[in-house]
């Protein structure tokens, strides 16, 4: 294992502090916790809060999202583990001024269990708490540390469509609303050329051979659903749009939005080609995206892979939302 860290056990705290000390215009850290909430605090007073998070190794997911018009805190746990309740709960209270708070939680079984027992803390300081659970992935129905389908990059899109209602004024009632109106029109599907390597295990979470791919890998080394040996990117791109009509129904007079989002170790040189592959094979479908994002913003450490999230854009005001100017590290 190469990385560029000191001790693996200090990878996380480290990697907090960096972030609010390089970026002090957008965060500052919650002191005792691993909880980064916006700077302006002053633009955040009569609006709801919106609060996500999860274990770290995404990066810049979540923390790279807060701040003017995204999320209002991120909590980072330990690498691909889930935050403690505690330390969710401070970020609640930190972002509550009396309008509620919104979670964005990603279905994962430790994260449901800990933001709801936050959730349930808030309550009991009168704090209104409501939540969505973030279901995006349709490789597989259940996998490692998941009842049902896993939360990963569309979760970026939610935090992106929250975040802009709630700068606008939006109740906890309208933000509940709109994320559940969100939710089935967001799908992703991804593949893997490597794994990850977390800092304190010291190898990659699974092994793939030197030719060899993966479909549907999670966002923490969970298992796809089928490998085989890597083909060029249109013959990737084919295979996940694929996957993605069936459950979208792609259709020429709907409106969608297209995030492909490098997982880590996947140079963005690889990612505009895989771009340019799937804006021609949504062509051919006679689908030209409204929305179109490419970059690293959900990873998995130093995963070689990419993944594609297609998001039906059911109501006009939904690009309005995507397109409203935010002050983030990583939007």
């Amino acid at each position: 294992m190469k990385k560029i860290i000191n001790n693996p056990a200090d990878v996380v705290p480290e990697m907090v502090n960096g972030m609010v000390r390089l970026y002090p215009q957008y965060i500052e850290k919650i002191d005792g916790t691993e909880v980064m909430v916006r700077s302006d605090k002053e633009s955040m007073q009569g609006k709801v809060g919106i609060v996500s998070g999860g274990g770290s190794g995404h990066e810049p997911s979540h923390a790279g999202f807060v701040g003017k018009g995204m999320l209002s805190a991120a909590v980072a746990g330990q690498v691909f583990t889930s935050p403690t309740p505690d330390q969710i709960y401070e970020a609640i209270k930190a972002v509550d001024s009396g309008k509620g708070v919104f979670l964005v939680i990603k279905n994962y079984s430790g994260d449901v269990m800990n933001f709801d027992m936050a959730k349930d803390m808030a309550e009991m300081d009168d704090i209104e708490v409501k939540s969505i659970i973030v279901n995006d992935d349709i490789a597989v129905e259940d996998s490692l540390y998941t009842q049902g389908r896993r939360g990963v990059a569309g979760t970026v899109l939610m935090h992106k469509i929250l975040g802009a209602a709630a700068d606008q004024g939006a109740s906890l009632d309208e933000i509940e609303e709109l994320a559940k109106k969100v939710l089935p029109n967001l799908k992703t599907i991804g593949v893997a050329l490597s794994a990850a390597t977390v800092p304190e295990v010291g190898k990659p979470g699974f092994e793939l051979a030197e030719d060899e791919i993966e479909y549907g890998v999670g966002i923490h080394s969970e298992p796809g659903y089928r490998r085989e040996k890597i083909k060029p990117s249109k013959e990737l791109v084919a295979e996940l749009i694929e996957k993605l009509d069936e459950e979208l129904h792609l259709d020429k007079d709907k409106k969608y939005a297209v995030l492909i989002n490098g997982m880590g170790a996947t140079p963005l040189m690889e990612q505009y080609v895989f771009g340019n592959d799937v804006l021609d094979a949504l062509e051919a479908k006679g689908v030209k995206p409204v929305f179109t994002k490419a970059g690293n913003y959900m990873t998995s450490i130093e995963m070689a892979g990419i993944s594609l999230t297609i998001f039906e854009l059911a109501e006009d005001k939904w690009l309005e939302y995507l397109n409203y100017p935010v002050e983030t590290i990583a939007w």
